[in-house]
């Protein structure tokens, strides 16, 4: 399973990709905007947004190419490793 982690803090990227290791999923994390999100996503499987810790504008323009892929979404309030886990044993468990 390949998944698109947007926001979160950077310098917990390296425990994002690692957590999802475990899972058994590819993982391309962005937690900040750089450029155009239509070129990065890709087709993932699953998308997790951390909604407290993205900007409004990003978070619009990962939802809009989610939909318009049939990616399925999954907002998080929390950017934790362990609320990461959560949503992966939902997803992926």
């Amino acid at each position: 399973m390949s998944v698109v982690i947007v926001g979160g803090h950077e310098r917990m990227t390296s425990q994002y990709e690692e957590v999802c290791r475990n899972f058994g999923c590819k993982t391309k994390v962005y937690p900040k905007e750089n450029g155009s999100m239509k070129k990065k996503m890709g087709n993932a499987d699953l998308l997790i947004l951390f909604t407290s810790t993205v900007s409004h504008k990003m978070a619009i323009s990962a939802v809009q190419e989610a939909k318009r892929t049939g990616t399925a979404i999954a907002r998080v309030h929390s950017s934790s490793a362990t609320a990461l886990q959560a949503v992966l044993q939902e997803h992926c468990g």
